[in-house]
């Protein structure tokens, strides 16, 4: 598994990415404010630094380190050894899913991580290109996380890569700047997060970007009181954070160094 991981990681990101792009010249929810290039080499710069970074800190994948601890008989999980396959496959997803939600709040929650986060925020458009727009320093933060979780829970090697794959595609799909029809959208949100939900999250006013954290499963939202239909009337006007809104703020040494500066 830890030959073809990251083969297989890229192969399904490059395809939703496309596809995703393509649909937003068709089907666009929101006129851009800039050109997509002028945001685009931002988000891409992050997302080879942040790439080089991660492979740096874990060279062999997040897949590995679930057979490590299956191995050593490491994790809540691995104690259960009559457990059926399916069984642990499936809580090892909806785990690995919750705990990606508590991580996301808890960059809303504590200022450090808030100001690398932020990052991701202050995108003046929310496309497709929004889901790789990550600081490195979140990245190699959010990978340690993912690790201390896996080992813990003795989440299995197939529902960590599958949960990555699927984190990616839905990461792309919610951020994308794709208007779906209002039935579908209605029949998805229940189960997951649509782009319409998730743009509430990037609202400019911070009563709505304290809601929606979810990124794949949108369940976690609404039992923990944190879902948020629709933008109020105020919020729909503008998205990002009204402090780094220039094309200036788009580059990528203004994206390196922003969380050493301020919001005022």
């Amino acid at each position: 598994m830890e030959n073809y991981e990251a083969f297989i990681r890229f192969g399904s990101f490059l395809g939703v990415f496309i596809t995703f792009a393509i649909l937003e010249t068709v089907l666009p929810d929101r006129t851009r404010k800039m050109k997509r290039m002028q945001r685009w080499s931002g988000a891409f710069a992050l997302l080879f630094l942040g790439g080089f970074f991660a492979k740096l800190i874990l060279p062999l994948g997040l897949a590995v380190i679930a057979i490590w601890a299956k191995n050593n008989d490491f994790g809540i999980l691995n104690q259960f050894s009559s457990f059926p396959a399916w069984g642990v496959f499936v809580l090892s997803f909806l785990a690995l899913d919750l705990a990606i939600w508590a991580q996301h709040v808890a960059t809303h929650k504590i200022g450090f991580l808030w100001r690398l986060h932020r990052v991701h925020h202050t995108d003046p458009d929310v496309d497709v290109s929004t889901a790789l727009r990550f600081h490195p320093a979140e990245i190699a933060l959010s990978l340690g996380w993912k690790v201390a979780v896996v080992i813990l829970l003795g989440a299995s090697a197939e529902a960590v890569l599958w949960f990555q794959i699927v984190l990616n595609a839905s990461a792309l799909f919610n951020h994308a700047n794709v208007k779906l029809p209002d039935r579908l959208d209605s029949v998805l949100r229940p189960l997951i997060v649509t782009p319409a939900m998730h743009r509430v999250h990037h609202s400019i006013l911070q009563k709505e970007s304290d809601t929606n954290y979810g990124f794949f499963l949108s369940i976690w939202d609404r039992i923990f009181g944190t879902y948020t239909a629709q933008f109020s009337e105020a919020g729909k006007a503008q998205i990002g954070q009204v402090n780094f809104q220039s094309q200036k703020d788009q580059r990528p040494d203004q994206l390196f160094i922003q969380p050493l500066r301020t919001e005022n």
